[in-house]
């Protein structure tokens, strides 16, 4: 089903005297990477389909300053948060909703001690509530049905925040196998590109990281290696690409997933 997506901006939303629920902070994955934009898009798929009244603030938005602060540069990361929440704060934003544990993080976080304080929650939170309150009718469970999938937790989602059940209740929504790896949970293993690694060439060593949690992920056999965050899964799908089973093992964000099994 393909319809036009909605995606108003708060710009919009205020001129028209509107205020939305939620605001959908996009980050700079979401909004810049190729791969990403397709888990922004099924996102705003899942928003549109549950009328969840949101918007996006478009050009206002700004990287909030994760990647800096992680590199070192806390006065660059000030500056960016800090223009950040004059815009945020001008919109009377209350609540905000993130397609990445990065941005979900720093704005849960890091935000309030510079005086931005709001009610974040990450993509996995919402859509998980929006099946609870059965505004989201997973139809098509068929569509995964007998496929084998495992979930890679996230850093700044899984340990960083006690964000566990989330995703995981999404996938079994599904009718698929929860195949856990070794390494789950609070004992999960991060994917390579946190702490601004994501920017950078890996620094000498026998293997990389991600080559690493990759083998963890192929020791279950997976059909489907799922992530909930677009750093993850730009590090699994090279993991992937690096042993050859691209053609064998799919990596997508828990959204698509959702998005693709009830057919929107």
């Amino acid at each position: 089903m393909s319809e036009l997506l909605k995606v108003p901006t708060m710009a919009e939303m205020m001129a028209a005297g509107e205020v939305p629920e939620v605001l959908f902070w996009v980050g700079c994955a979401g909004s810049f990477d190729d791969r990403a934009k397709k888990i922004t898009k099924a996102i705003v798929k899942i928003l549109n389909k549950c009328d969840v009244k949101f918007a996006v603030l478009g050009t206002e938005e700004s990287c909030t300053g994760d990647p800096a602060k992680r590199a070192g540069n806390e006065f660059l990361f000030q500056m960016q948060a800090m223009m950040n929440i004059q815009v945020l704060d001008a919109y009377e934003v209350k609540k905000i909703v993130t397609g990445c544990p990065h941005c979900f993080n720093t704005l849960k976080n890091e935000y309030p001690e510079l005086g931005g304080n709001y009610g974040v929650i990450h993509h996995t939170q919402l859509i998980q509530s929006l099946i609870d309150e059965g505004k989201l009718k997973v139809e098509g469970g068929d569509t995964f049905k007998g496929k084998k999938i495992t979930f890679h937790d996230p850093c700044y989602l899984g340990r960083a925040n006690d964000v566990y059940e989330a995703p995981r209740q999404m996938l079994q929504s599904l009718d698929a196998e929860l195949a856990e790896m070794k390494r789950c949970r609070t004992k999960g293993l991060c994917c390579g590109a946190g702490g601004a690694q994501m920017f950078k060439e890996a620094e000498k060593g026998n293997k990389e990281v991600n080559i690493e949690r990759t083998e963890d992920a192929l020791e279950v056999k997976p059909d489907i290696i799922a992530t909930g965050c677009p750093f993850c899964n730009t590090m699994m799908t090279d993991g992937v690409k690096n042993f050859n089973k691209e053609g064998e093992i799919q990596v997508m964000d828990v959204a698509e997933l959702i998005a693709t099994a009830a057919d929107l």
